[in-house]
């Protein structure tokens, strides 16, 4: 038998196998104010084969309930208790810091304001209220003089927390500058970067999460690549990719080990359906199911499109993703257009062939 690596492991439908899923939410449940299509119904159909759902999101803009009932009017049933987002854990780092009742300046949302307040920190918006510490998170209002305000603290000295670092959050017109760019802009101004950064891809975001949700057997489910696969991967926890956000075939082609997903799916359904594995055989090809797909030059040749999309990125992903670069934990330098042609061809309206 000639030796072949595995790069997705088989696996039966999710749902049957975890407890507790933690959802990202912006790119995988909606997108704006909309539901990505389908997530209501999978995340039901999950419920109903014992798979519980917590929500947590790098979004610090909302408190928890603001959230819950935006999930509720989108069909989705969701206890305020099942969203954990990153201005709670900014809070949390910063409970953990200060005495109660201290000062803290807030660059961000509401989110952040209502978090301070539920661990006994007063926010302030000023440096003039004397704060102890700076805290920042994405918010959609979020202007100049707030941003100024926060460069002010950070040259001064203050324990900075940063509630994310994603440079990019998704909008129905595609990807917007995220709190990560903000926080560069302070950085820029202000002379340094964020002393502790609260969300993912933080290996606490992911360990509190499933602990407040009382999980034995995880899973994490984001669409990006860099926080909620890459933090997966810290928590020691698997990680199912869904292709509704951020990550499209290109990325996911020069993916670098510590983010690569043990799972891919076009979207939630994929918590209900099983896996197929996806191996690099002795002649280094990739192939899941019927698809096979080769590496020659640095480039992905696809040999045998098989009778899925994804079964076809797949089997790339385990011809690119064995590649020693990949292996040494470094961006893979493949040519993904094959592979995205041929995805198109199979699938013309699947956004997530870019």
């Amino acid at each position: 038998m000639p030796d072949r690596t595995v790069v997705l492991p088989a696996s039966p439908p999710p749902a049957d196998v975890h407890d507790v899923a933690l959802l990202d939410l912006d790119g995988v449940v909606y997108v704006g104010p909309d539901a990505v299509p389908g997530a209501a119904d999978a995340v039901a159909a999950a419920a109903a084969r014992g798979l519980r759902c917590v929500y947590v999101t790098n979004n610090a803009s909302r408190p928890p309930e603001k959230v819950g009932a935006h999930l509720r009017e989108l069909g989705i049933r969701a206890d305020d208790a099942d969203v954990v987002t990153s201005a709670q854990l900014a809070a949390g780092i910063l409970a953990g810091r200060l005495p109660a009742g201290s000062p803290v300046l807030v660059v961000g949302g509401e989110g952040l304001l209502d978090a301070l307040a539920a661990e006994g920190l007063r926010p302030v918006r000023s440096m003039d209220d004397a704060p102890q510490a700076v805290v920042q998170g994405f918010g959609p209002d979020l202007g100049w003089r707030e941003l100024a305000e926060g460069a002010r603290a950070v040259r001064a000295g203050l324990f900075w927390v940063a509630s994310n670092l994603d440079l990019t959050v998704p909008t129905p017109h595609g990807p917007a500058p995220g709190n990560g760019a903000l926080v560069n802009a302070v950085a820029a101004a202000g002379g340094r970067r964020p002393d502790a950064v609260a969300g993912k891809p933080e290996a606490r975001a992911f360990r509190d999460a499933a602990a407040r949700a009382g999980s034995r057997r995880p899973l994490a489910v984001g669409d990006r690549l860099d926080t909620d696969l890459e933090g997966a991967r810290a928590a020691g926890m698997p990680g199912l990719l869904v292709l509704t956000g951020i990550t499209g075939v290109s990325e996911l082609l020069r993916c670098p080990l510590r983010a690569r997903p043990d799972l891919v799916g076009r979207d939630l359904a994929a918590l209900l359906a099983a896996h197929p594995e996806a191996v690099r055989d002795g002649d280094g090809r990739g192939r899941c199911a019927g698809a096979a797909v080769a590496v020659r030059d640095s480039g992905l040749v696809v040999e045998e499109p098989g009778d899925d999309a994804l079964d076809l990125l797949r089997a790339a992903c385990a011809a690119a993703l064995t590649l020693p670069a990949s292996a040494a934990g470094e961006e893979v330098e493949v040519d993904p257009d094959p592979v995205v042609a041929a995805v198109r061809a199979r699938e013309p309206e699947a956004e997530w062939a870019r």
